[in-house]
Protein backbone atom coordinates (compact mmCIF):
# COMPACT_ATOMS: atom_id res chain seq x y z
CA UNK A 1 0.00 0.00 0.00
CA UNK A 2 1.65 3.37 -0.86
CA UNK A 3 -0.98 6.09 0.17
CA UNK A 4 0.22 10.13 -0.48
CA UNK A 5 -1.53 13.05 -0.69
CA UNK A 6 -2.65 15.86 1.43
CA UNK A 7 -4.69 15.73 4.62
CA UNK A 8 -4.36 19.44 5.46
CA UNK A 9 -7.67 20.93 4.45
CA UNK A 10 -9.20 20.62 8.21
CA UNK A 11 -7.57 23.26 9.94
CA UNK A 12 -8.90 21.51 13.29
CA UNK A 13 -5.47 20.73 15.09
CA UNK A 14 -7.55 18.09 17.52
CA UNK A 15 -8.74 16.22 14.62
CA UNK A 16 -6.98 12.79 14.42
CA UNK A 17 -6.21 10.68 11.28
CA UNK A 18 -6.18 7.40 12.59
CA UNK A 19 -4.03 4.87 9.82
CA UNK A 20 -2.46 1.48 9.60
CA UNK A 21 -5.63 -0.03 11.95
CA UNK A 22 -4.71 2.68 14.19
CA UNK A 23 -1.05 2.13 14.91
CA UNK A 24 -0.18 5.46 13.26
CA UNK A 25 -2.67 8.56 14.50
CA UNK A 26 -1.62 11.72 12.84
CA UNK A 27 -2.31 15.45 13.92
CA UNK A 28 -1.23 17.58 10.60
CA UNK A 29 -1.52 21.28 12.39
CA UNK A 30 -1.46 20.06 16.08
CA UNK A 31 0.56 23.38 16.76
CA UNK A 32 -0.19 26.81 15.46
CA UNK A 33 2.22 27.70 12.52
CA UNK A 34 3.46 30.70 15.15
CA UNK A 35 4.08 28.17 17.86
CA UNK A 36 6.02 26.12 15.29
CA UNK A 37 7.95 29.26 14.17
CA UNK A 38 9.12 30.23 17.75
CA UNK A 39 9.58 26.50 18.43
CA UNK A 40 11.89 26.29 15.07
CA UNK A 41 14.07 29.38 16.26
CA UNK A 42 14.50 28.39 19.97
CA UNK A 43 15.42 24.60 19.27
CA UNK A 44 17.98 25.43 16.11
CA UNK A 45 19.56 28.30 18.55
CA UNK A 46 19.45 26.61 22.25
CA UNK A 47 19.73 22.74 21.51
CA UNK A 48 23.32 20.90 21.65
CA UNK A 49 23.43 19.66 18.03
CA UNK A 50 25.93 17.34 17.21
CA UNK A 51 27.05 15.29 13.91
CA UNK A 52 27.30 11.47 15.85
CA UNK A 53 28.79 8.13 13.88
CA UNK A 54 28.37 5.27 13.91
CA UNK A 55 31.36 2.14 13.10
CA UNK A 56 30.87 0.37 9.42
CA UNK A 57 33.67 -1.64 8.20
CA UNK A 58 35.89 -0.88 11.24
CA UNK A 59 35.56 3.16 10.24
CA UNK A 60 33.40 5.90 11.70
CA UNK A 61 30.69 7.12 9.15
CA UNK A 62 29.21 10.34 9.58
CA UNK A 63 25.13 10.21 10.03
CA UNK A 64 23.52 12.54 7.47
CA UNK A 65 22.12 15.13 9.80
CA UNK A 66 22.46 17.09 13.65
CA UNK A 67 21.69 15.05 16.44
CA UNK A 68 21.11 15.60 20.52
CA UNK A 69 19.78 13.37 23.22
CA UNK A 70 17.93 14.95 26.10
CA UNK A 71 15.48 13.53 29.01
CA UNK A 72 15.81 12.79 32.78
CA UNK A 73 19.08 11.33 34.20
CA UNK A 74 17.99 7.59 33.96
CA UNK A 75 17.05 7.58 30.25
CA UNK A 76 20.69 6.91 28.56
CA UNK A 77 19.92 4.98 25.27
CA UNK A 78 21.88 3.15 23.14
CA UNK A 79 21.64 3.41 19.31
CA UNK A 80 23.78 2.06 16.64
CA UNK A 81 26.63 0.88 18.85
CA UNK A 82 26.88 4.32 20.73
CA UNK A 83 25.38 4.99 24.20
CA UNK A 84 24.12 8.75 24.33
CA UNK A 85 23.82 10.23 28.36
CA UNK A 86 21.10 12.77 27.77
CA UNK A 87 21.32 16.59 28.38
CA UNK A 88 19.00 18.30 30.72
CA UNK A 89 15.51 19.33 29.60
CA UNK A 90 15.13 22.43 28.07
CA UNK A 91 11.98 24.68 28.50
CA UNK A 92 11.02 24.80 25.05
CA UNK A 93 11.01 20.72 25.57
CA UNK A 94 9.18 20.24 28.58
CA UNK A 95 6.40 22.76 27.21
CA UNK A 96 6.34 20.56 24.06
CA UNK A 97 6.46 17.46 25.97
CA UNK A 98 3.47 19.11 28.08
CA UNK A 99 1.21 19.69 25.18
CA UNK A 100 1.80 16.05 23.51
CA UNK A 101 1.36 13.90 26.32
CA UNK A 102 -2.46 13.81 27.06
CA UNK A 103 -3.22 13.25 23.74
CA UNK A 104 -0.72 10.33 23.43
CA UNK A 105 -2.03 9.25 26.96
CA UNK A 106 1.69 8.13 27.40
CA UNK A 107 4.49 9.55 29.87
CA UNK A 108 7.97 10.45 28.18
CA UNK A 109 11.35 10.53 30.02
CA UNK A 110 13.33 11.68 26.96
CA UNK A 111 13.14 12.69 23.57
CA UNK A 112 15.66 12.34 20.59
CA UNK A 113 16.20 15.26 18.07
CA UNK A 114 17.42 15.23 14.48
CA UNK A 115 17.93 18.25 12.21
CA UNK A 116 17.92 17.60 8.72
CA UNK A 117 20.06 21.36 7.14
CA UNK A 118 18.66 20.43 4.19
CA UNK A 119 17.43 17.29 1.41
CA UNK A 120 21.29 16.41 1.37
CA UNK A 121 20.06 15.19 5.17
CA UNK A 122 18.28 12.13 5.61
CA UNK A 123 17.51 8.61 7.69
CA UNK A 124 18.00 4.97 6.88
CA UNK A 125 15.49 2.32 7.05
CA UNK A 126 14.87 1.52 10.82
CA UNK A 127 12.47 0.16 13.43
CA UNK A 128 12.86 1.96 17.13
CA UNK A 129 12.85 -1.61 18.22
CA UNK A 130 15.77 -1.14 21.10
CA UNK A 131 15.21 -3.14 24.23
CA UNK A 132 14.68 -0.07 26.35
CA UNK A 133 11.62 1.02 24.75
CA UNK A 134 9.78 -2.24 25.65
CA UNK A 135 7.64 -4.67 23.23
CA UNK A 136 5.29 -2.24 21.90
CA UNK A 137 6.55 1.37 22.70
CA UNK A 138 4.58 4.67 22.44
CA UNK A 139 6.99 7.54 20.70
CA UNK A 140 5.18 10.55 19.54
CA UNK A 141 7.17 12.54 16.51
CA UNK A 142 6.78 16.41 16.38
CA UNK A 143 7.93 18.41 13.59
CA UNK A 144 8.87 21.58 12.96
CA UNK A 145 10.49 23.54 9.22
CA UNK A 146 10.00 21.77 5.76
CA UNK A 147 7.80 19.34 5.18
CA UNK A 148 9.64 15.72 4.53
CA UNK A 149 8.55 12.44 3.32
CA UNK A 150 8.36 9.96 5.65
CA UNK A 151 8.03 6.38 4.36
CA UNK A 152 7.24 3.36 5.91
CA UNK A 153 7.78 -0.46 4.72
CA UNK A 154 6.49 -3.77 6.02
CA UNK A 155 9.65 -5.51 7.48
CA UNK A 156 8.67 -9.01 5.80
CA UNK A 157 7.46 -7.26 2.11
CA UNK A 158 9.01 -4.69 1.08
CA UNK A 159 6.23 -4.45 -1.39
CA UNK A 160 3.84 -2.99 1.45
CA UNK A 161 4.25 1.37 1.51
CA UNK A 162 3.05 3.81 3.23
CA UNK A 163 4.18 7.33 3.34
CA UNK A 164 3.38 10.32 4.77
CA UNK A 165 4.11 14.20 3.81
CA UNK A 166 5.14 15.52 7.50
CA UNK A 167 4.50 19.11 7.65
CA UNK A 168 5.20 22.32 10.19
CA UNK A 169 3.68 21.66 13.43
CA UNK A 170 2.24 18.25 12.87
CA UNK A 171 2.05 15.40 15.14
CA UNK A 172 2.87 11.62 14.57
CA UNK A 173 2.21 9.24 17.36
CA UNK A 174 3.51 5.46 16.44
CA UNK A 175 1.78 2.65 18.50
CA UNK A 176 1.16 -1.09 19.18
CA UNK A 177 3.30 -3.20 16.85
CA UNK A 178 3.94 -0.50 14.47
CA UNK A 179 8.09 -1.13 15.52
CA UNK A 180 7.28 -4.67 15.14
CA UNK A 181 6.40 -5.18 12.00
CA UNK A 182 7.41 -2.21 10.03
CA UNK A 183 10.40 0.40 9.35
CA UNK A 184 10.80 3.49 8.47
CA UNK A 185 12.99 6.14 6.70
CA UNK A 186 13.35 9.99 5.54
CA UNK A 187 15.06 10.06 1.97
CA UNK A 188 17.34 12.67 1.10
CA UNK A 189 15.50 14.49 -1.56
CA UNK A 190 16.08 17.68 -4.49
CA UNK A 191 13.06 19.30 -3.73
CA UNK A 192 13.73 20.48 -0.25
CA UNK A 193 16.95 23.25 0.99
CA UNK A 194 15.82 24.52 4.07
CA UNK A 195 16.02 23.18 7.32
CA UNK A 196 13.73 20.27 9.45
CA UNK A 197 13.74 19.91 13.12
CA UNK A 198 12.24 16.49 14.01
CA UNK A 199 11.45 15.46 17.96
CA UNK A 200 10.94 11.95 18.92
CA UNK A 201 9.67 11.60 22.53
CA UNK A 202 9.96 8.26 23.93
CA UNK A 203 9.84 6.46 27.19
CA UNK A 204 13.27 4.49 28.30
CA UNK A 205 12.82 1.25 30.72
CA UNK A 206 15.74 2.43 33.69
Amino acid sequence: MNVQGSFFDDGDAAKEISLLNGELAYYPQFFTTVESDDFMRILTDSIAWKQESMMMYGKPVLFPRLMAWYGDATSSYRFAGTTYSPESWTPALVQIRERITPVSGHAFNSVLLNLYRNGNDSMGWHADDEPELGPEPVIASVNFGATRRFMLRYKNDHSRKYELPLQHGSLLIMKGSLQTYWEHQVPKTTKVNTGRINLTFRFINP
